[in-house]
């Protein structure tokens, strides 16, 4: 694995995955991965998205203060009659991503020129940035002995023996007619050899030689070769960077090829220590993502080539968090560690487990031919769940909800198929967590309507198409107006209202959904501040509240912070919540800011009363000052008799318990009748008006205090 190929997967940003960024985010890296930079004794320069590093033997080698260099900075730095023409080669890289090697001079910090051998690799990370590594080998003293090798060698060989280098002179045919010192203790274990004629190759670890092989037939036609090698001697592994030189005779012919091979061992066990950290999860001892994804790629690559199936498993270990909260992370994560070790022991050679981060895990499982294969697997995930886990003598298991696609009927490639996984298990989540969901079209497009829901709300909102609409709640027996409740609605390009019901994925964001709450609060309270000022006697209006909206403390605060810059009066102000956000995950935020705005003034109403799991305790400990009585019942009492019982009940309760109830949804006289025989005072409906707009329900006022 190359620098590059580490270098790219040690970048975190910030935020979002980059694979699903059009434009890259501002480079960083990792203290470790400085770190092992700076552990490698070669000069190594990289970039990410443009912005240039240099690692220690980089910048102490040319004197800079600051290891942020740009290519100009670098540039800068070579020998005047090899700049031109590496400026030349690195502008036509730029363009095509095309790796390049060159032997150039580098002025160090002492304002001396030395040999160095660069080479620089590409990767294209985006669709318009390509992200460079640069080595710079430093080969000043082997190039200038290159060019006085043939003599030197015939002169006094004995000058070769001083090198560390390992020097051998080498036939067109791969034969070995000379090695200095060094290439003899290294390839044949003795300091001096009589007679030489052995085949190099031949000396060389089987895996290399095809390799080998290569570069002495590039030497032999007159051409540099490079290649990575290495030496075995029982328990010793040696690692060696072997450049063949051709010699050639006058008459341009390869007479013989100079190879040269310096030790790389260091910097190799470096390479292959940072390829481990960079691919191995270091709680669990698991693959990571990006070890992963390679894996998943060649699983994809053999199953095609088998004509087999993949099987995918994304896992996500229910309420999670709520262990680290309550137990602290290092339960935490005796949890992960205990599940990695079971997972990997409960599958066969044919899975493969992953830690993706914090508590999703996922599995391959391959050489399938059968998706009951898949099925089986997981029913062995899931049972290493059942195992009790303790930690401190407390017992620490959650349950596990998994996501299953299978390569090839959901998808064909490595980002298809986790997204499908993914999907699924989004859509188990949703539906209540625990268990095993199987990926099937549909969810595909639940999800994706749901993230067009969120696109569309991002655009209502950018474009300021959000506006209130009103519907009057009156008295049952007179019709009088005693207030309304604002409802959101939007507009298009072509001015058409659109429901809340296009959008309703965005009130389960907290970002989108506050933000629509803070446009609805604004043009509202402008409205009301607006008819105040006309001298119009305005009625109480409710405002809806999704749950979300709570769930950063900060609800009660905001809405009483905006309530007084537009000096609006806190009884003229309702907040509506549903009945089950009281006993929902989070609920403490919702009942603290409902005493604080209670306590400012403002009314609170139960909307959708006895819709959910409707509990006494909801009326006696929560400040409620209204019940609203759901549209379903009022729509159904009159043909189901155990519903007008429920709507009695609750018109009846009401009263006793100092709270006001409010019939919604009534749209025929008959509901009307039957629910003021029951004694139900207040309601709002289609009988009385729609949701109007503000114009609209100014002049429904001022009419009212005329007809008054």
């Amino acid at each position: 694995m190359s620098i590059l190929d580490l270098h790219n997967d040690s970048i975190l940003n910030q935020g979002e995955s980059s694979q699903n960024k059009s434009t890259p985010k501002k480079a960083q890296l990792s203290d470790d991965f400085k770190l092992a930079l700076d552990l490698l004794p070669q000069m190594v320069w990289l970039t990410k998205s443009g912005i240039g590093y240099a690692n220690k033997a980089f910048t102490s080698y040319i004197g800079s203060d600051s290891v942020h260099l740009s290519d100009h900075d670098w540039i800068k730095f070579l020998h005047p009659e090899d700049a031109e023409h590496l400026y030349n080669i690195w502008n036509n890289a730029q363009k095509t991503g095309q790796k390049f090697e060159k032997e150039c001079r580098i002025k160090n910090k002492d304002g001396e020129y030395q040999w160095f051998l660069l080479i620089a690799e590409s990767s294209k990370q985006y669709q318009q940035y390509y992200d460079w590594t640069m080595t710079c080998t430093n080969i000043h003293e082997r190039a200038l002995k290159l060019r006085e090798t043939a003599d030197l060698l015939r002169a006094n060989t004995d000058m070769l023996d001083v090198s560390v280098d390992c020097i051998k002179i080498i036939t067109p045919e791969g034969n070995v007619s000379h090695m200095n010192r060094s290439g003899c203790l290294a390839l044949l274990g003795k300091e001096r050899v009589r007679k030489f004629g052995m085949s190099w190759l031949g000396l060389l670890p089987a895996e290399i030689r095809e390799q080998g092989q290569q570069a002495i037939k590039l030497a032999a036609k007159g051409q540099n070769a490079r290649f990575a090698g290495k030496s075995v001697y029982g328990d010793l592994t040696m690692y060696w960077d072997n450049i063949l030189t051709p010699v050639i005779n006058e008459n341009g012919e390869t007479t013989s090829i100079l190879c040269v091979s310096r030790d790389i061992t260091k910097q190799r066990v470096a390479e292959l220590k940072l390829k481990i950290s960079s691919e191995c999860d270091e709680l669990t001892g698991l693959m990571n993502r990006r070890a992963f994804k390679l894996k998943l790629k060649q699983s994809i690559s053999e199953a095609k080539r088998k004509k087999t199936s993949i099987g995918m498993m994304f896992i996500d270990l229910d309420h999670f968090k709520n262990i680290n909260d309550t137990l602290g992370h290092p339960a935490g994560d005796h949890l992960l560690r205990v599940l990695s070790k079971r997972l990997s022991k409960c599958l066969n050679e044919h899975a493969y487990v992953a830690r993706l981060g914090g508590d999703e895990f996922a599995v391959i499982v391959t050489n399938m031919h059968s998706t009951d294969e898949l099925i089986k697997a997981t029913a062995k995930v899931l049972k290493q769940n059942e195992a009790p886990v303790t930690f401190a003598g407390k017992l620490i298991n959650g349950g596990m909800s998994i996501g299953c696609a299978v390569y090839p009927q959901d998808a064909t490639d490595v980002l298809g198929l986790m997204k499908c996984a993914d999907t699924a298990l989004n859509d188990l989540k949703e539906r209540g967590r625990g268990g095993v969901r199987m990926y099937d079209a549909e969810m595909l497009e639940i999800a994706e309507q749901k993230t067009q829901q969120l696109e569309t709300t991002r655009y209502i909102l950018r474009e300021n198409r959000v506006v209130p609409f009103y519907q009057p709640k009156v008295r049952l027996d007179n019709r009088e107006i005693i207030g309304f409740e604002a409802l959101l609605r939007w507009r298009d390009d072509e001015k058409n209202v659109h429901f809340p019901a296009s959008i309703v994925e965005a009130f389960n964001d907290y970002e989108l959904a506050s933000k629509i709450s803070e446009v609805m609060h604004d043009k509202i309270f402008t409205d009301m501040a607006s008819w105040i000022k006309s001298g119009i006697k305005v009625v109480p209006i409710s405002i809806n509240a999704s749950p979300v909206e709570f769930m950063r403390d900060n609800y009660a605060e905001l809405l009483i912070k905006r309530l007084e810059s537009y000096a609006i009066p806190p009884e003229l102000i309702e907040i509506e919540i549903t009945e089950h956000i009281l006993s929902d995950r989070g609920s403490e935020f919702v009942i603290r800011a409902l005493k604080k705005l209670k306590a400012y003034g403002i009314r609170i109403s139960l909307d959708d009363f006895g819709t959910g799991h409707s509990s006494m305790t909801h009326l006696r400990d929560y400040p409620v000052d209204c019940l609203k009585i759901d549209y379903a019942f009022v729509n159904r009492m009159n043909e189901e008799q155990s519903i007008s019982s429920i709507v009695e009940g609750i018109a009846k309760l009401g009263p006793i318990l100092s709270l006001d109830v409010i019939a919604e949804g009534i749209e025929t006289v008959q509901q009307l009748d039957s629910l003021q025989q029951v004694g139900c005072k207040y309601g709002q409906g289609f009988l009385f008006s729609r949701a109007i707009c503000a114009k609209e329900a100014q002049s429904m006022l001022q009419d009212q205090v005329s007809k008054a």
